[in-house]
This record gives structure tokens, C-alpha cells and sequence, in this order.
């Protein structure tokens, strides 16, 4: 029998287990950590009944991929919920803007800028099923759907700073620059539009769901499947050295590029490891669960009803503050976002109490704490929400990567969002997921797709490994 070891059990590791062993493949998951999950873990970090997601807590792209239609995991447990509002930009004085499911209802709350909205992303939306199966796999490939997927590029691949000069409002401009800021880029930057246009999109046409039971639902929903096959996840099995693994028909690295070129050791050719070493990882994040008493009381009222809520002020002052987390500088201001799941999975809150999961881009390796800057910027737009404040607890750069050895830096997306890299990750190559050593690939965020729970990476990587292994 063919057999494959999976080295980390984060969504992409488990995707490509649950790939190989669909094909009767022997897979052992090994994870170094005490449980599996990756990003999708979950748990109670404030106050007794409140659950809290570690990392990733919303899934826009994770309904509708390859992995999820060849998979059915609700059979093994995994339900999503929708908030009514999927994601809110509030301003001050009570003003904001705010994207629903419908294209229509959105652009009507934008104002004059109303038109212009529906025109980018009703077309867009109506065809996100052909774009986003484009995009989730590597960027270079003969596409399926060649105008679908070049009408998504002529606006993804704008810088955000020149996109945003479609709309006039404050409003208009501020929600898309708070979803562009998900990318961890300058705005100026060529494709720095990409991302935003890319999760916009989805909030039309899937929405911005999260699990029933936090994230961790949805490792516990891949464990099981992978189970039900035959493989199994061994935690605690830390591995530095690929012979320390005996010979696997299959070897996958849900690891950084540099993990990946060090487990390989001399075994992978120079080149690679040296273009493994130059793979950039990008800003980092420094997070704050709040146990929040009524939750938090936006100025802007759909806010209240929002799933995420993006505070960073004006288009201006979010293009400033990621400007300043790349060059290496904390901004006295910086963009945060807000998870507010419990409006949509409302089992997360316990008598009244709700838990918002919050981060803010920080640069990379940042030391500093910046729990009290953090508050600070979500009371400028929801005054009386340190009152409501029932506990706190904060997590740095340096714990985010020592509890995802992934998160480089506090890297939470795994590598920069540099053009080069949306295009080519981890390196330069028309085989992104191959190593240089035979029966070895690479299968983390760091290769394509890039980030997100949706385990495209893992199986794109699993499918390059079965073709390999046909005669």
C-alpha cells in the first residue's frame, strides 16, 4: 500500500490527508502541538462558556472549492452560520457602510456611490463560481473561464489606492479599504486590490460564514473524515529531520517554506533551498479576545449586526497605518479587525456575555503590547465599549508564532502578499508545491492558494502528489 505522512495538521495539512487517503493512501498526520487544527482552533480563553477562536473565524472562500465539493463535511459534524450583516465599516458620528448578501441592498446604502458599486461587483458576484475556481489554485495555468477570470483581474490587479478612486463617499471608500486591508499590503502596491476584491466578492455571493462551535468544527469535521478512511493524526510528534520518518511513498509540509527546506535538509537541491530562503512573510497581528458585556455598542448600528466589523477610520488613515506596519513602524492607530461570531453563532455567548476575537496589523516582530491601543480604537467608534469590558486576554507576536510556528513573525497569512508571490509562491516555478525532492511537497499557505481555512493548498498539493505517482 502507499503510504504518506502529513507533517502539521493545520486545514491545509488535513485537506491533503483527507485527499491521499480518499485514494487509498496510509496517511499519519503528525502534529507537533498537544491537539490538531492549525488556525481552526478554538477554545475558552476569557471567561468560563465563552468560546473564542484562535486565529481564522471567518471562511468566505472555504464553501465553494474543489476540496469542499469532493468532501461532505457536514456528514461529519460541520454546520455554517451567516450574520445578517457579513461585514461593517463604521466612521463617526454614527456614520458607516456595510455589506449584506444582496449586491442591490448594498449598493443602495452607499449614496451616490451606489451605482458604481453594483455595476464592479454585481458582474463579479454573478460570476464567482467560474473566478473563484480560478484563483484557487496555482495563478499560472490555461484558464477555464478566460473572461470571467479577466474581468476579476483588470480590477484585482489594480493597486487598492487606484480602485478606490471609483467611489467618492467616505463611506464607499472606507468599507473597501477595510476588506483590501485584509491583504497586508500598501495600498500602492500593484494587486494589492486582489484580496479585497477577492473576499468582497464573496461576502455577495457566500458570505462571510463562521462555524457552529468555533472554528475548531472544522478540524474536528476533517479528523473525522480522514478516520473514516483509515488515516490517523498522532500529536506531540514534533519533526526536524525527514529520516527521522523512515520512507514514506508521500511526504507533505504543512510548514514554511524555511521549516520545510530544513526537515529536507542536504536532500533538497541547492537552488531550491536558496529560493525556499529569499520567500518573504509579511506584517504581523497581535490579538485581544474581549469578554463583552450586551456586546460591543457600535455607534454605527449595523455594526451590531455585522460578523466582522473593520475599524481603521477613513480610506486615508487604513492606507496609512498598513503603510507604516510594512516599513517596520507601529502607527499610533492601527487597523483592527473585529470578529463578532457570536451574531451569527449565538451558542458562543453565555448569558448575555458575548466573546469578540479581535487583531491589529502590527510590523513583523513587533515586541511591544498593544492590548490598550487596540481598545482605544474600537471606543473612538463605540463609546462606552471599555465599561462593557468583563476580561481580556491578549496574545503577542512572539506567543501567535510560538503557537503556529507558521505564523513567522506573526505572519497569521503565511507569506507577504507581494505581486510576485500572489503570482508565484513559494517560489518561481510552474510546480509550486514540489520541493526538488521526489515524493516530497510542500502543501501550507505558502503555496497557492495562499491563506484562508478553505485546505485548497493541501489538496492541490495531495492532487499533485497522486499525478506523480500514476504510471
Amino acid at each position: 500500500m502507499t503510504t504518506a505522512l502529513v507533517v502539521g495538521s493545520g486545514p491545509n495539512g488535513l485537506a491533503a490527508a483527507l485527499t491521499l487517503a480518499a485514494e487509498g493512501v496510509d496517511v499519519t498526520v503528525l502534529e507537533a502541538s498537544d491537539s490538531p487544527g492549525g488556525g481552526t482552533r478554538s477554545g475558552e480563553v476569557t471567561l468560563p462558556g465563552l468560546l473564542h477562536d484562535h486565529c481564522s473565524g471567518f471562511h468566505p472562500l472555504a464553501l465553494d472549492t474543489g476540496f469542499s465539493r469532493q468532501f461532505d463535511l457536514a456528514a461529519h459534524g460541520l454546520e455554517w452560520l451567516w450574520p445578517e450583516v457579513q461585514y461593517a465599516h463604521p466612521l463617526h458620528s454614527g456614520r458607516g457602510a456595510a455589506v449584506v448578501r444582496s449586491v442591490e441592498e448594498t449598493a443602495a446604502g452607499l449614496g451616490g456611490d451606489g451605482s458604481s458599486y453594483r455595476r464592479m461587483f454585481g458582474p463579479l458576484s454573478a460570476h464567482f463560481h467560474d473566478i473563484v475556481g480560478e484563483f484557487l489554485q496555482p495563478m499560472v495555468h490555461v484558464p477555464r473561464h478566460p473572461f470571467a477570470l479577466g474581468w476579476f483581474g483588470v480590477h484585482a490587479a489594480l493597486p487598492a489606492t487606484v480602485l478606490a478612486r471609483r467611489w467618492r463617499t467616505d463611506g464607499a471608500r472606507a468599507l473597501f479599504g477595510g476588506v483590501a486591508a485584509h491583504a497586508f499590503r500598501p495600498f500602492g502596491s500593484v494587486m494589492s486590490s486582489a484580496i479585497g476584491v477577492a473576499l468582497g466578492t464573496a461576502a455577495h455571493r457566500y458570505g462571510w460564514p463562521v462555524a457552529r462551535g468555533g472554528s475548531a468544527a472544522i478540524s474536528r469535521a476533517m479528523v473525522s473524515a480522514l478516520e473514516s478512511y483509515g488515516g490517523r493524526v498522532e500529536t506531540g510528534a514534533l519533526v526536524r529531520d525527514h529520516r527521522e520518518l523512515g520512507r514514506p511513498d508521500i511526504l507533505m509540509l504543512n510548514t514554511t517554506p524555511a521549516a520545510a527546506a530544513s526537515v529536507l535538509g542536504s536532500a533538497q537541491p541547492p537552488r531550491i533551498a536558496r529560493a525556499y530562503s529569499r520567500f518573504r512573510h509579511g506584517p504581523g497581528a497581535f490579538q485581544v479576545s474581549y469578554a463583552v458585556e450586551d456586546g460591543i455598542p457600535w455607534g454605527y448600528e449595523p455594526s451590531r449586526r455585522a460578523g466582522t466589523v473593520h475599524v481603521g477610520g477613513n480610506f486615508e488613515e487604513i492606507a496609512a497605518a498598513e503603510r507604516d506596519v510594512v516599513r517596520g513602524v507601529m502607527p499610533d492607530r492601527p487597523f483592527v479587525l473585529v470578529g463578532q461570531q457570536s451574531v451569527a453563532d449565538t451558542g458562543r455567548a453565555s448569558d448575555g456575555v458575548h466573546p469578540v476575537d479581535v487583531y491589529a496589523h502590527v510590523p513583523s516582530g513587533w515586541s511591544g503590547d498593544a492590548t490598550e491601543i487596540i481598545t482605544a480604537q474600537i471606543e473612538r467608534y463605540a463609546p462606552g465599549f471599555r465599561a462593557r469590558i468583563l476580561s481580556t486576554r491578549s496574545r503577542s507576536v512572539a506567543q501567535i508564532e510560538q503557537a503556529n510556528p507558521n505564523y513567522v513573525g506573526g505572519d497569521i497569512i503565511t507569506g507577504a502578499n507581494t505581486a510576485r508571490q500572489l503570482v508565484f509562491r513559494p517560489r518561481v516555478t510552474l510546480q509550486p508545491y514540489a520541493t526538488g525532492v521526489p515524493g516530497a511537497y510542500l502543501c501550507s499557505a505558502a503555496a497557492p492558494p495562499g491563506a484562508g481555512a478553505h485546505g485548497m493548498a493541501g489538496w492541490n498539493a495531495a492532487r499533485a502528489a497522486l499525478a506523480d505517482l500514476a504510471p
